[in-house]
């Protein structure tokens, strides 16, 4: 099976055919713009957003979420909610700013939106979330797009019946994850079922979601479901350099070498100093700790070491931490250096 180079959402050519996901509280501008120069990266998102957030346009929150720049494009805006006329608003209050591409999150599966009926919740009233999309087509002129789930539970998957009539209802491209909103990240993404949804539709492109993690299985998820392209989450936080490797791999290039140290420090410097723009000094270092888990592990010189990391406060202590990562041996660099007696392994 060919493997496509390109991406079209209605009028949008889309080149690479990945995309950044859309992470609450996690793909924000400085993260976006820390990854897009790295390479392979045809399409982000951003958070999602509350129409109430939108149509009242007054919290700091609210403005961290949708700032952007003009190299941040494109960008499409993730919109979330359950009730049709509040979401209609939102979309026409992105349309009205310049926004080309809206999304509608069906798949969302955190407790306070899913059980608010909102996000996932919608796939336990597919003809609800059918009528919700099309009002919001019909409200705007730019392509709308959706995100979902294959289905609330595995007894009850719908995400193959649904595509078909998103489609009849305008909806421009769909976004599907291989799992239920009861598995949240559990257990594996299910190609066959995207490559059933895939098959549904006749026109529209669907986009793969769950378990890239590699070049590899970014292949897989092209061979088996025949999707039209691709979307990074979890992968491409822990791995910023994912897009640009999968679509070296896509082209037929040879593997990049991977990250030195000294690029994984400059990158989380710029990371970082992306968040103080956007968020401030004390914001951006309190926000900071949550990716010291997620890409800065592997730099650490042992647990005892993050923990320190992610007490820090002050925005010179946080950024001299950082810097620091240049001369620090991880500990599985050490550990290598003297191996434990296999009774220690066993343990």
């Amino acid at each position: 099976m060919s493997i496509p180079t390109q991406l079209t959402i209605g009028p949008l050519t889309i080149t690479p055919p990945i995309l950044l996901a859309p992470l609450a509280g996690y793909s924000d501008l400085a993260w976006r713009m820390s990854v897009r120069p790295l390479g392979g990266v045809g399409l982000a998102f951003t958070e999602m957003l509350s129409p109430h957030s939108l149509i009242q346009g007054k919290t700091k929150r609210h403005k961290t979420i949708i700032a952007t720049s003009d190299e941040d494009n494109p960008l499409g805006y993730q919109i979330y909610g359950s009730e049709a006329k509040r979401l209609c608003d939102g979309a026409l209050v992105l349309e009205q700013r310049g926004v080309r591409l809206i999304d509608i999150n069906m798949g969302c599966p955190q407790r306070k939106i899913a059980g608010n009926g909102a996000g996932a919740g919608l796939l336990r009233d597919p003809d609800e979330a059918i009528r919700i999309a099309a009002s919001v087509v019909k409200s705007v002129s730019i392509p709308v797009t959706v995100k979902l789930r294959l289905g609330w539970e595995r007894q009850l998957l719908v995400a193959h019946d649904m595509a078909p009539r998103l489609e009849d209802a305008g909806v421009a491209a769909i976004t599907i994850h291989g799992r239920t909103r009861c598995q949240g990240y559990m257990g594996e993404a299910d190609l066959d079922e995207i490559a059933r949804v895939v098959a549904s539709v006749k026109r529209i492109p669907v986009i793969g979601n769950g378990d890239i993690v590699s070049p590899a299985g970014a292949r897989r998820m092209f061979d088996v479901t025949g999707c039209s392209g691709l979307m990074l989450g979890r992968g491409a936080m822990k791995n910023p350099w994912l897009p640009r490797d999968i679509w070296n791999d896509l082209q037929g290039l040879p593997p990049a070498p991977p990250p030195t140290r000294d690029e994984w420090v400059d990158y989380a410097l710029a990371h970082f100093e992306g968040m103080i723009a956007l968020y401030g000094a004390q914001g951006a270092t309190l926000l900071y700790r949550k990716w010291i888990p997620q890409y800065l592990r592997r730099l650490l010189a042992g647990r005892r070491h993050l923990v320190e990391m992610m007490r820090l406060e002050e925005v010179d202590l946080m950024r001299a931490a950082i810097a620091g990562l240049r001369e620090i041996r991880p500990l599985e660099e050490v550990l290598h250096d003297d191996p434990p007696e296999p009774e220690t392994e066993q343990e």
